[in-house]
């Protein structure tokens, strides 16, 4: 089986989960036998064309951003994925079917599909809708929002990575319940396991004295993670636990005003802003860490909960959207209340003051990363779902005519 998948992340341009899910499926799914062409644009370096074991990599150059506004920016770059999308057709020969991830590399699938009548799967991994908790902020979320919305319209079956995403396609978009598949994000634990044994004390000392317990936060710094929550709940904490250093990694547009917010409450010196970090000093803090917290109000999934149960890191998560789903209350972690700040530090203080339970829930979640999100497992269920397509589309008239 050959497919075309389509997204606007792919490394060394990964900046969420959308990002990360790509680039640890594709090379899954090509290790269960599928021909994976993955066609994205080269937005921040990575070599034109890479290939090996069934996966291919195809970037193209887009458009410079600002000779045009965002959507126009993004549209003229969906031209030059069709064109690539042309010639891949001519020189590789035609896919089975294409799989889209997000609107953003919609216009591009869904001329793909019509030109040369394939199937089209799409993967929605957010919602413009659900960013704006319910609400469409002007006219370029409106544009996104109606994008969304063709996207899932046009495709033969929608996969989302929670209950949660799955009933926001159906409500936002009336996509039909029996049109949307389930297949939750995964997470590899090699990365961690690599780590087992080793001294990170020398590591662990730029940002905490031995005595200090780590409270750990990792993302984007926009207001849908609810890193502000965080911040509010820090002096709350240190009343309680005053050994406590927090390390905020990632940037956004809310970074200087929550700098700014530290030091209006007091604990400017308590909480270390990381900025941006690479992956290898990210998966490190997860393993000296003491918890991990995400605090998000809005999380279709939440795959940097899985990253810190496979680094055998304790969590504590707003219970909201995937990530309720994903961590279980008192199981495989603490789950509390979205956007209260008192509810966090509580999440936080429980962690921290029960070395016991603590370890009991780490172990739980470990062994469910090992056991259910696992990526050979979402490859397998990604197939299952590539084969019910192909079966109907050849069944179907449109596939006959072909």
């Amino acid at each position: 089986m050959r497919v075309w998948m389509l997204s606007w992340e792919y490394p060394p341009h990964v900046v969420g989960g959308l990002g990360k899910h790509v680039m640890e499926l594709a090379p899954a799914l090509a290790a269960a036998g599928i021909e994976v062409h993955v066609l994205s644009p080269r937005l921040y370096g990575g070599s034109f064309e890479e290939g090996w074991r069934g996966l291919f990599v195809h970037r193209v150059d887009v458009p410079r951003m600002h000779e045009y506004d965002y959507l126009s920016f993004v549209s003229e770059s969906n031209a030059v994925l069709q064109e690539r999308a042309d010639w891949l057709m001519k020189e590789a020969g035609r896919p089975d079917l294409v799989h889209a991830h997000d609107w953003l590399v919609a216009r591009a699938a869904v001329q793909c599909k019509h030109h040369h009548r394939l199937p089209l799967i799409a993967t929605i991994h957010a919602t413009e809708r659900g960013r704006g908790r319910g609400q469409l902020g002007g006219p370029q979320s409106q544009a996104i929002h109606g994008t969304e919305w063709w996207l899932t319209y046009e495709a033969w079956r929608v996969i989302c990575a929670s209950r949660y995403m799955a009933g926001q396609v159906q409500d936002y978009f009336a996509s039909p319940a029996d049109k949307v598949d389930v297949i939750p994000n995964g997470v590899g634990p090699s990365r961690f396991q690599a780590l087992e044994g080793v001294d990170l004390s020398d590591f662990r000392s730029n940002y905490a004295v031995p005595d200090e317990k780590i409270v750990f936060n990792v993302g984007r710094i926009v207001e849908e993670k609810g890193v502000h929550i965080l911040v509010e709940s820090v002096p709350q904490v240190l009343a309680q636990y005053e050994k406590a250093k927090f390390v905020v990694a990632g940037t956004g547009v809310l970074l200087d005003a929550l700098r700014h917010r530290a030091w209006q409450l007091g604990v400017y010196e308590r909480i270390y802003f990381c900025g941006y970090i690479p992956d290898e000093t990210r998966d490190r803090l997860y393993k000296v860490a003491d918890v991990a917290v995400f605090p998000s109000l809005y999380e279709p999934f939440g795959i940097v909960a899985l990253e810190a149960m496979a680094a055998r890191t304790p969590v504590v998560v707003a219970e909201t959207g995937g990530l309720a789903e994903v961590v279980r209350h008192a199981e495989t972690g603490i789950t509390v209340y979205p956007g209260k700040p008192d509810s966090l530090a509580w999440g936080i203080l429980h962690t921290l003051q029960n070395p016991e339970w603590t370890h009991q829930r780490v172990e739980n979640a470990y062994r469910e990363v090992l056991e259910h999100y696992n990526w050979s497992t979402i490859a397998q269920q990604t197939v299952a779902v590539y084969e019910r397509v192909l079966a109907e589309y050849e069944r179907s008239a449109w596939g006959r005519d072909g």
